[in-house]
């Protein structure tokens, strides 16, 4: 059974180093934690070693986990560990013979195995990804909100279908296989679940803070969870515009209470905007007349970049909240099979680069 994380890193460009491409080729699919930011500065662990200095070297060997032992350094029961975790990969493939399991190197090449993980890995994810899209509600509406998509790295994980667990249904199993719910989550944890319902059901952008009440969760914990969702390509963090009406006459009324008019003409950012709608505001503040729906009328000639520069001067920040990317299951599958693609293609770049390097070594 496949299973793997893809991991969107910097690619090591330009580099022919063997044990560069190797450490990011390990990191790409999860298979180690980079400590360090520098590719040169890499320490090379037990499954770097297997593969360099035996996989790589005499692919279809045939090695079982008493030579590769001899070759690593490594106990028979740390062999097995790193083996199983090759093995869930797609780089490496068994067979039994007697007591001992046999593995060679996929295709007989590194090139070759990512290749044939990379095909693996498609057809997996397009399962999962139809999967996951029959559970989002289908909006148009929803995408009126997405004009500004951030960027973060990508990272999911690839995985077979698993058995349901006990008093789990598929939504579960699907959220665990994708590797929603994180590394150290408890049998018991729905959080990632239910953020899901949550966000799948809704039109509208939904607040981290909105969220953590509704689940009577931390919003830390939320945060953390709602960060999975957006580096796997399924959640969006977006401006919540319509908002700012309401922050600004926080900012206002609040900054006219402890600094005063001087304040909010200069520091607070009103004399950068157009007197009229300035003097408006002003009028209502002092006169104890401003409301939210008096400050969405004020600001609807001033361009969002302006309201966004004024809510920052006033004290304010740009609220964000969180909305499934796109309008319908089959658009966040495209969003996400994208981003899937994009890491499987600098997989065979840097696969192919290594092969060379190798022979050129």
């Amino acid at each position: 059974m496949i299973r793997l994380n893809l991991i969107e890193m910097p690619m090591p460009t330009g580099s022919k180093n063997p044990d560069i491409l190797l450490s990011w080729i390990l990191d790409a699919i999860g298979l180690v934690k980079r400590k360090s930011e520098s590719w040169e500065d890499a320490e090379l662990g037990a499954l770097h070693r297997i593969m360099k200095e035996a996989l790589l070297l005499e692919p279809l060997k045939g090695w079982d986990t008493r030579d590769l032992g001899d070759v690593c350094g490594l106990s028979q029961t740390g062999m097995h560990h790193q083996m199983v975790k090759l093995r869930d990969s797609g780089l490496v493939s068994s067979e039994s013979y007697g007591r001992w399991h046999i593995y060679v190197l996929r295709g007989g090449s590194i090139t070759a195995a990512i290749n044939l993980l990379s095909i693996q890995a498609i057809g997996i994810m397009e399962l999962r990804m139809f999967e996951l899209g029959k559970y989002i509600h289908p909006s148009k509406e929803r995408m009126r909100f997405l004009n500004e998509r951030g960027e973060i790295n990508f990272k999911i994980k690839v995985s077979e279908p698993s058995p349901s667990k006990k008093g789990h249904d598929r939504l579960d199993s699907l959220i665990e296989d994708l590797g929603l719910n994180g590394d150290r989550t408890k049998n018991e944890d729905e959080l990632a679940k239910n953020i899901f319902i949550e966000l799948s059901s809704s039109v509208n952008p939904i607040t981290i803070l909105s969220i953590a009440e509704k689940l009577s969760e931390t919003r830390s914990r939320v945060k953390r969870t709602i960060d999975r969702f957006r580096s796997s390509g399924i959640v969006e963090r977006v401006p919540m515009f319509d908002r700012i009406a309401q922050d600004i006459f926080s900012g206002i009324t609040r900054q006219y209470d402890a600094r005063g008019e001087d304040w909010l003409r200069t520091r607070g950012g009103l004399g950068r905007i157009d007197d009229d709608i300035a003097n408006k505001l002003l009028d209502a503040t002092k006169s104890k007349n401003l409301s939210i729906k008096k400050v969405e009328d004020c600001l609807k000639p001033l361009p969002i970049g302006s309201q966004k520069i004024l809510l920052n001067t006033l004290g304010g920040r740009m609220p964000f909240g969180f909305i499934i990317s796109g309008q319908d299951g089959e658009e966040v599958k495209q969003i996400v099979m994208t981003k899937v693609e994009r890491i499987l293609r600098r997989l065979n770049t840097v696969a192919e680069r290594l092969d060379k390097a190798l022979l050129e070594d």
